[in-house]
């Protein structure tokens, strides 16, 4: 008769794993978020129901006036496709009370200046 105990193998538990993988998905979260460049200073965004969301970071603001700004400096649609480099892709920020009339001049220069899309931004509805 054998008096050895058997070996037992105890079920390790993977919850400290999957605890440090959620800490460090917060924690990257909430850096990208605060990173995150902020839109214009007194700019209300058009409201959208689903618009493609992008980060503004290259996006030409079309204020209440029809001034257009990029980067915080008036420019024009030549100027900002210059800036973009080979992205091709134009944003437009337009603020709420922004006239139609300037946003679609303001796409048309855009389109006759080289750019091969052109987004318009918004909010997404909460609703």
């Amino acid at each position: 008769m054998s008096l050895q105990r058997p070996l037992s193998r105890g079920q390790v538990e993977p919850t400290i794993g999957l605890i440090n993988v959620v800490f460090l998905m917060l924690i990257f979260f909430l850096i990208a978020g605060t990173i995150a460049p902020s839109p214009e200073p007194g700019l209300s965004l058009v409201r959208l129901d689903d618009p493609e969301q992008r980060l503004p970071e290259h996006a030409l603001v079309l204020d209440e006036e029809g001034d257009i700004r990029f980067q915080g400096e008036e420019t024009d649609a030549a100027a900002y496709l210059s800036a973009l480099g080979d992205s091709g892709v134009a944003r437009i920020m337009p603020d709420r009370d922004a006239p139609a009339e300037a946003l679609v001049r303001l796409s048309q220069e855009l389109r006759a200046a080289g750019a091969e899309r052109v987004l318009v931004m918004g909010e997404r509805d909460t609703q």
